[in-house]
């Protein structure tokens, strides 16, 4: 039976005038499936209708895209990557799809992500007890290659882009697999002046609420009382970066978040206690800068002025168009970041 949902396509969006119109069809193998790829009333086809400017119609297990050549191009690649994912049991949601979206824009991304771009070639994943996750943007392509190569790995760019959480999803997998020992999750504690002293409880209690981002990545890539159990044992560590100071960090794996609220001393002590067969992350957005006082340069920014290029390291920058959370967000980070226009850039100054 033909789907009937409500559109929301504006027809502006097809322009007849300046694109060849074009028609393509999909024949799905898996009709059981066929419910989630749509979404409830047909929602997840809507998104996709709504974001490229097609029409799509389904009986059956087929599918008929139309609209402007290029928009229905990118719109049978999305729908085959969101029918990908629900074949290897992942979850299709609005971020899932908007994320496929953005992607289908580089032509060879699906055959990347799924390891059909040659022979031989590893499908683009990472596997941890409770999920797997795969690329939502071309960077994260390139990052979670360099998670597996390079020693040193920069990760900048706005939040929601994914920079901390496939960092912890990349090194809970090296644990589980044994190529690291341990796995060591640090951060800056901005306040930890005055402020961090007047919170109740031991030194725990007191840093734990800046941590809290750590431990809700861990936390979604295994089962909590495997996080407990290694917590205990010392496989898994989170501490603020003031207690790196001394040690050498060997056989380990090691992330260090909101790396620009971090001075250069601060910084050139965390890089230094590199050890033997480890690997080092460090996160942070260059342009939400909190450190105390105004005046100082971010560890982060020195650092990747002064080691970019070296072999060893690897710089990966995010923008706002790899946001993968809720659409809305990367247009929020896109109107921060854009410039003021002169009458804004008045009342700022």
């Amino acid at each position: 039976m033909a789907r009937k949902a409500a559109r929301a396509v504006d027809p502006a969006q097809l322009r007849p005038e300046t694109h060849r119109r074009a028609r393509a069809e999909l024949d799905f193998d898996e009709p059981v499936l066929l419910g989630a790829l749509f979404g409830q009333f047909d929602a997840n086809l809507v998104q996709v209708e709504n974001r490229l400017g097609v029409y799509i119609s389904a009986r059956g297990n087929k599918i008929m895209i139309e609209g402007p050549d290029d928009s229905v191009a990118r719109a049978r690649e999305t729908l085959t990557g969101m029918y990908r994912r629900l074949e290897q049991g992942q979850d299709l949601d609005s971020g899932a799809i908007e994320s496929l979206i953005a992607m289908s824009t580089e032509p060879t991304l699906e055959g990347i992500i799924t390891g059909d771009a040659g022979a031989g070639v590893p499908p683009i994943m990472i596997r941890t007890r409770k999920k797997t996750i795969v690329p939502r943007s071309a960077t994260q392509i390139d990052y979670m290659r360099q998670l597996t190569k390079a020693d040193v790995i920069f990760a900048l760019g706005p939040a929601g882009t994914g920079k901390t959480y496939v960092a912890v999803a990349q090194a809970v997998s090296q644990l589980m697999t044994g190529s690291v020992q341990r796995l060591i999750l640090s951060r800056p504690a901005v306040e930890a002046g005055e402020k961090l002293g007047f919170l109740p409880g031991d030194m725990k209690d007191k840093v734990d609420p800046y941590l809290r981002p750590l431990y809700d990545a861990l936390y979604d890539c295994m089962p909590p009382e495997q996080v407990e159990r290694r917590l205990a044992n010392g496989e898994i560590e989170i501490a603020p970066i003031a207690f790196m100071r001394g040690r050498t960090l060997a056989d380990a794996f090691v992330i260090l978040d909101e790396a620009q609220n971090t001075t250069r001393e601060q910084m050139k002590m965390f890089l230094t206690r590199f050890g033997q067969n480890s690997r080092m992350v460090v996160c942070g957005d260059p342009r939400q800068v909190d450190i105390p006082g105004g005046d100082r340069m971010s560890g982060l920014a020195d650092a990747v002025n002064r080691l970019e290029g070296i072999e060893g390291v690897a710089v990966t920058r995010f923008t706002a168009a790899d946001v993968v959370r809720h659409p809305i967000v990367g247009r929020i980070v896109e109107a921060y970041e854009g410039p003021l226009d002169a009458a804004e850039a008045a009342k700022v100054h």
